[in-house]
């Protein structure tokens, strides 16, 4: 298969995982993780950055704390950072002339097998900066591609990082044949140079390639609308089922995994990584007053999250726009965490999730002292409460305030009725579609109060302690 056999040339399948051992550029064999130096603009004037077309979340050495943890999580080791302030990347090379030059120095003093751009870049740029600079060039689209792939386990997540992978790819296809040839070939003797002897079969093996990855691609998304129609069906027997569904979201490493785990004990992987979760997962949880809910864990957002990987995860991302409210888990011990707010809030713009009622969470608050707690600015965003999901501390007033939002939107009215003990099943749905204000026994049987779903009165009708309200109903 092309990606198969491009991939180790591509950036996304640039072999950076660990204890992974791999041949350099140069023809030597290198053990161990690979080497990496990151390299960003720092493009500070916010008009500039808006008429360069980019969103400027987080300042310079934010932008590379956090890129320095997503390389460690692709499993590579940071070696150095190089900077240029500019008004604008340089067209054809990304960085000036000097800087270039200041790269390779550092790249050849760090014995670097890499260099990661904190942006994304167009090909004739990677070309450039490879052939300036003397060794491999990854952005940041590609790293956290790569990522992505290490970090899909269901086959639906795999269908989509794949899609995003060779979107990436097919524009930059034939940069990877000029490497290919470059590095050897169709042939190594006989008179013609590696490039003249290898231009011609090139040329129509990079057509080839060009039809087999668009073929693919087509396939792949066929089958992710299978999947999307597949949601689609569970989604609307969900409606039917009457329960209310509440996602969550928010920042890489923000702690959503640790919340639902904390919550519902689900056998996630909870790991101090950026992206360490991909694939969505969801469980029941039960509200204070015993409503039962489905709570989703979807993908951890982060800033400039390639298009491609929006465009590829929709059909995932459609259980936040299905969701009846979303929980916004915000890292509070984050120095970024305003921005990384914003960044959330831009993601949801750009996958138009219309409003929906939201719960602010503020985790890890357990790390910060009440002084720190009061400058978090907790008033500025919507239902906020403080919560510790390691812990467990505040999650109690957070499910609250999650039933008292649900309890405004259901279409339910108080009802009050008198079941027999054998009628067991009306009980237990009286309980999970409803919430109970009170509950008494007698030798005739329970006696339910609280408020229920219009659609399920017909069920308890014969048992209905006649009110008002039942009488309007």
């Amino acid at each position: 298969m092309v990606e198969r056999r491009l991939g180790r040339r591509a950036s996304w399948g640039a072999g950076l995982a660990e204890d992974a051992a791999g041949e350099r550029d140069d023809g030597s064999t290198q053990a161990g993780p690979e080497r990496a130096v990151l390299a960003a603009v720092d493009i500070s004037r916010h008009t500039t950055a808006a008429r360069y077309g980019r969103s400027i979340a987080l300042p310079v050495h934010e932008s590379l704390a956090e890129l320095d943890r997503l390389t460690v999580t692709a499993g590579a080791v940071v070696v150095g950072m190089v900077t240029q302030r500019l008004d604008h990347p340089e067209p054809g090379t990304f960085f000036g002339k000097g800087k270039i030059e200041e790269l390779r120095d550092v790249v050849r003093e760090e014995d670097a097998d890499l260099v990661i751009f904190d942006d994304e870049l167009s090909p004739t740029q990677q070309r450039n900066l490879e052939k300036g600079v003397g060794c491999k060039i990854v952005d940041r689209t590609a790293l956290i591609l790569d990522i992505f792939a290490q970090r899909a386990r269901t086959r639906e997540g795999q269908l989509q990082v794949e899609l995003a992978q060779l979107q990436y790819l097919l524009p930059r296809l034939s940069e990877l044949w000029v490497r290919f040839s470059r590095l050897g070939g169709a042939s190594s003797g006989g008179g013609g140079g590696g490039r003249i002897a290898t231009r011609g079969p090139g040329e129509t093996q990079l057509e080839v390639d060009r039809r087999a990855i668009r073929e693919r691609i087509a396939m792949l998304k066929e089958r992710i609308v299978g999947v999307s129609d597949h949601r689609h069906r569970y989604r609307e027997r969900r409606k039917q089922d009457g329960i209310p569904v509440v996602a969550l979201v928010g920042y890489t490493n923000a702690g959503k995994s640790t919340l639902l785990r904390q919550l519902t004990g689900a056998d996630v992987l909870v790991e101090d990584k950026l992206f360490a979760t991909l694939d969505p997962t969801t469980r029941r949880v039960s509200l204070p007053r015993g409503q039962q809910v489905l709570l989703t864990d979807t993908v951890g957002f982060i800033q400039r999250l390639p298009t491609s990987l929006v465009a590829a995860f929709r059909a995932t991302l459609e259980e936040i726009d299905q969701a009846d409210l979303l929980i916004h888990v915000v890292d509070s011990c984050s120095a970024a965490m305003s921005a990384q707010i914003e960044s959330v809030g831009r993601t949801l713009d750009e996958l138009h999730i219309g409003a929906k009622p939201m719960v602010t969470a503020f985790n890890k608050v357990d790390r910060l002292s009440t002084e720190q707690i009061e400058t978090l600015g907790m008033d500025s965003f919507p239902n906020p409460v403080c919560i510790a999901a390691a812990t467990g501390e505040g999650v109690t007033a957070m499910l609250s305030r999650v039933e008292a939002i649900l309890d405004g939107q259901a279409d339910t009215i108080p009802v009050t009725v008198r079941l027999p003990y054998a009628a067991g099943d009306l009980i237990h749905l009286f309980r999970e579609r409803g919430t109970i204000s009170r509950e008494t026994y007698d030798p005739d049987g329970t006696h339910l109060h609280g408020m229920l779903p219009r659609r399920f009165l017909d069920a308890f009708r014969p048992y209905l302690v006649e009110t008002r309200s039942t009488r309007r109903a």
